[in-house]
Order: C-alpha cells, then structure tokens, then sequence
C-alpha cells in the first residue's frame, strides 16, 4: 500500500490539472507533489483523532471526539501546506507557501477556539482547559508531526519519503527482536515495562543499516538527486538518529495509554492495535527526518 501510495504521488506530479483544481498546481499548473500523501494523511489522521478521543476519555478528560478529529486532520493539513518549499507545495501558484507560518498560526488558534466552543455550547464551564488542551494535543501529535512528512515530499522525491518511512519503521523490528533476544536491562520500566536498552541499541543499529543499505540503493539508482551530499556513512547516521526518534515517539504513545489505563490504542489492525500504535514512531521521526534530509542537502 505504501508503495501505492508513493507512486501515484510521484506520477500525479506529471499531470496539469484542470482549471478548478488549479489551487492545488504550481505555478506551471502541474499537481502540486505530497497531494497523494495528503489524503493518505488526512484519511490517517482522522482515524488516530478518535483512538486519541478515546485516550482521553480513559484518562478523565472531557474532549469532543469531533473536535478532536478536526483538530488532527487540520494539524496534517497546516503542516503540510505550511513546511517545506514554499513554491513546490500545494497553492504554489497563488504562492501560497509565502503565508505559511500565518496559516500555521491559524489552524493552531482555529483549533483552540472551536474546542472552546464546543465545550461550552451546552453552558458547561468544568473541564473546559483540558478539552482545549487536548485539542491542542492532537493538533500537535497526530497532525503537525505527520504533516512533517507531507512537507517532506514538496523537497525531495517520493522515494526518499518511502525511505525514510522504511528505515524509520525498521527500528521498531530491530528493537523488538534484539529484545525478545538478549534483552535484560529494563528502558524505562514505569512507562513501557517490555522496552530494553538492549532493544534500543538493537533498533538504532538495525536503522542505521537500513538507512545506509538504502541510501547505496539510492546513489547506484539514481534516487537521491535532491540529497546529492548524502553519502552511505551520512545515511547511517541518520538512520540511527531517526531509529532513536522512533522510539522516542513510541515512548510518548505509551505515555499517552499507560496514563488512560490502555495498552493498546484501538483494535484496527489485528496483533499490532490501533492507528496510533503503528504511526507512533514516525510522530517525532517526521520532524527530525525532515530537518536531516535538509542539513544534508545544504
């Protein structure tokens, strides 16, 4: 499906779209790049807004579960619109990249106000701080982050998206064997009892090969035109900085759950839980993926 999705993108780049759609070309009238990803995004995060309403509802808080839905999809939306290169993105033609920390800064205070609203529609003051917090929460958590991904695409192609999303998931393997395997000392016991140093630096190392094995697939194939400084030892590296994020996102997860009393988000997908659980290594893993790929290009 990931494979799917990352080649209608990078096809859909090649098509001029009609007039109408026109607020979603560059300014040559092309399909701007990450649409594909967009909805994928959007689809994505929808469905982590209500595991996280749910979240929140176990641990005592009064959230909508509409308005923390809307929160999400606005926060992948906003980030994806608003990061990246200002003329490849979605609106290039209208420049709407120039505006994008102001559109940012608006779908954060959009959120604040709806939540608010929504919490008080019925003249109900108590708990209207947690139910706007939350809101914020998953603006932050569920959207901006993953938004750093939809951002990714308007920079570089979508095969070093698919790459990053690859080596970043692979920690999770890498971890989750070299625990099970010679796993003893114990992470952090009171947040996630089954997570090992052992597993960390099993996770890491897997990332950093993954990272190198595929950023040599990329130089020999041609992939990495937009990164052309990244080098082998370079995609280790970074590899093993996003395996280290990845797992720090999936420790912000169980934070999340332990504290509603949850071990898993939801029940979606059978022997792993619920969308967050899947996508909670990749919360933080956008960010950094993002701001490495761009410190390797310049």
């Amino acid at each position: 499906m990931l494979l799917a999705v990352m080649w209608a993108d990078e096809a859909l780049t090649a098509v001029v779209l009609p007039s109408w759609l026109r607020w979603l070309a560059l300014a040559d009238g092309r399909a701007a790049p990450g649409l594909v990803l967009m909805v994928a995004g959007v689809l994505i995060c929808a469905r982590a807004g209500i595991e996280l309403a749910r979240i929140y509802h176990a641990a005592g808080l009064m959230a909508s579960k509409r308005v923390v839905v809307f929160a999400a999809v606005t926060g992948v939306v906003a980030g994806g619109l608003s990061v990246g290169a200002p003329a490849r993105s979605a609106g290039g033609g209208m420049q709407w990249g120039r505006g994008g920390g102001a559109a940012l800064a608006t779908g954060a205070v959009l959120v604040m106000v709806v939540a608010l609203l929504i919490h008080t529609r019925y003249k109900t003051i108590k708990g209207a701080a947690g139910a706007v917090g939350a809101a914020l929460m998953a603006f932050a958590y569920t959207g901006i982050t993953l938004g750093f991904i939809m951002a990714m695409r308007t920079e570089f192609s979508a095969w070093v998206v698919l790459g990053v999303l690859m080596t970043a998931k692979s920690c999770d393997i890498g971890a989750y064997f070299t625990g099970r395997a010679i796993g003893r000392h114990k992470l952090i016991p009171w947040v996630s009892p089954g997570k090992t140093w052992e597993g960390l630096a099993g996770g890491m190392v897997t990332a950093g090969l993954v990272g190198m094995g595929l950023t040599m697939l990329g130089r020999s194939w041609g992939g990495l035109e937009s990164v052309p400084n990244m080098t082998p030892l370079g995609g280790a590296m970074g590899g093993a900085l996003l395996g280290l994020a990845a797992q720090l996102g999936d420790l912000s997860a169980s934070v999340l759950k332990r504290d509603a009393g949850m071990k898993d988000s939801g029940r979606l997908i059978p022997g792993m839980g619920g969308i967050i659980d899947v996508i909670d290594s990749l919360v933080l893993a956008g960010p950094v993926a993002y701001w490495t790929l761009v410190w390797f290009r310049w």
